[in-house]
């Protein structure tokens, strides 16, 4: 009889050593560096295979708000959470963790697109085209009625005369002042058609009412 009770009373303290053991694994804590994309609820059913573990985990690492945690950002998981059932946590914890994240990577996404529509100012192109475009027509005109009234006068030649007129433009001499060359005679006539009518157009309509200028 004693030494049956001496098996039992063995027995007994391995038996206890075994579960202090165990009880030691169950309560042992993990570390965990949080990757891109992770939830407090994905990171609980790495662990447990459910949401369980979401609450304690924030409890464990002080975070205040269960769907704010960050890339490289280290966690300590105490696995004590795997055994424990989690049937209540369930029904509250996947909305919660799950659906700020989404709502936090769109405002990410959305952020920098608006500054980007606001900085190209591509409209502001088109005033100029419009200006550069402008003084290019004038030009063609003024030479266009510049010539009109040349073809009238001269034919063209720089050096017709008809008593005192002389050249393309068919200037008094005293205008040209003695200086019949074409470069003098394009800026004396430059000269009167402005002072006179203020530009060549101005020139061709009086010609064209009067036969001449």
């Amino acid at each position: 009889m004693k030494l049956g009770k001496t098996f039992l009373f063995s027995t007994v303290l391995a038996a206890g050593a075994g579960l202090a053991m165990g009880a030691t694994d169950a309560h042992a804590s993990e570390t965990y560096t949080v990757e891109a994309g992770d939830t407090l609820s994905k990171i609980s059913h790495k662990f447990a295979g459910n949401d369980s573990l979401v609450d304690a985990i924030a409890k464990a690492n002080k975070i205040s708000n269960v769907n704010m945690i960050f890339a490289g950002q280290e966690l300590t998981i105490d696995s004590e959470g795997k055994a424990a059932p989690a049937a209540k946590q369930e029904e509250a914890a996947p909305a919660q963790a799950a659906e700020p994240v989404q709502e936090t990577a769109a405002a990410q996404e959305a952020t920098p697109a608006a500054p980007v529509q606001e900085a190209t100012p591509v409209q502001e192109a088109t005033p100029v085209q419009q200006t550069e475009a402008a003084p290019a027509a004038s030009a063609a005109t003024t030479s266009s009625a510049k010539e009109w009234i040349a073809q009238r006068e001269s034919g063209g030649s720089y050096a017709a005369t008809n008593g005192q007129y002389i050249g393309r433009y068919q200037l008094s001499a005293s205008y040209l002042n003695g200086d019949y060359s074409e470069a003098n005679q394009e800026r004396v006539a430059d000269q009167y058609v402005t002072s006179r009518y203020g530009s060549w157009e101005g020139a061709q309509a009086f010609w064209q009412a009067n036969g001449w200028y």
